[in-house]
């Protein structure tokens, strides 16, 4: 099951309300980990005070953002790096 984790963000230092999120998302299978991470711009309707924030309601602002097919997306992508460890399409090394 992904993760979405606020990473950090950045607020109006005069009113305290968040204008940046910056955030991941995870999955770990076993022994193998997938994740991406990003940076998002906040629109001005979203006023609640930095002190009565909550990290699930941040998170919500972000996939709201985001939309639900690029929430689909991005744990998509997450667990295709998980898949792509797990059988990886390009091998490494040498012979020697």
């Amino acid at each position: 099951m992904t993760t979405w984790t606020i990473v950090n963000m950045e607020r109006d230092a005069q009113t305290g309300f968040v204008n940046n999120v910056h955030w991941t998302c995870s999955d770990v299978d076993g022994d193998y980990s997938g994740s991406t991470y990003g940076s998002m711009g906040l629109s001005g309707e979203l006023t609640i005070p930095y002190e009565d924030l909550t990290e699930e309601v941040v998170v919500g602002w972000v996939k709201a953002s985001m939309g639900e097919e690029t929430v689909a997306a991005t744990e998509a992508a997450v667990a295709a790096q998980i898949a792509d460890a797990k059988e990886p399409a390009v091998a490494v090394g040498t012979p020697w």
